[in-house]
């Protein structure tokens, strides 16, 4: 994914030697329609969310996926990790991707910037 005009940052080094990549708008779609193919159940939902979303967006440090699937991190990782990696990556991609709420000219800076 190329960077954002609107984004900082596009990566988060993480203590573990691997980092997350904010993602385009396809790969979240992408994300969502393969968690709805996972999940069974109504209460499946957010956990294959959330995995299916690291598939994506969690990486080694040479850029390179660290899982090919949501499956392959449900089977690698236990749910408190799932739930960590993607809390992490939610409070960054609200830090670095402005808020829709931003004010006209606050979106003009950074664009400018």
């Amino acid at each position: 994914m190329g960077a954002s005009i609107l984004a900082g940052r596009d990566r988060m080094d993480l203590d573990n030697g691997m980092s997350l990549r904010l993602l385009s708008a396809l790969e979240v779609l992408q994300a969502r329609r393969e968690a709805e193919e996972l999940a069974q159940s109504e209460r499946e939902r957010a956990l294959c969310s959330n995995a299916c979303l690291l598939s994506r967006a969690l990486e080694t440090q040479e850029g390179e996926p660290v899982f090919s699937s949501g499956r392959e991190v449900l089977s690698g990782l236990r749910v408190e990790e799932i739930a960590a990696l993607a809390g992490t990556w939610s409070r960054f991609n609200r830090e670095e991707n402005p808020g829709l709420t931003m004010e006209a000219e606050q979106v003009e800076d950074v664009k400018k910037n």
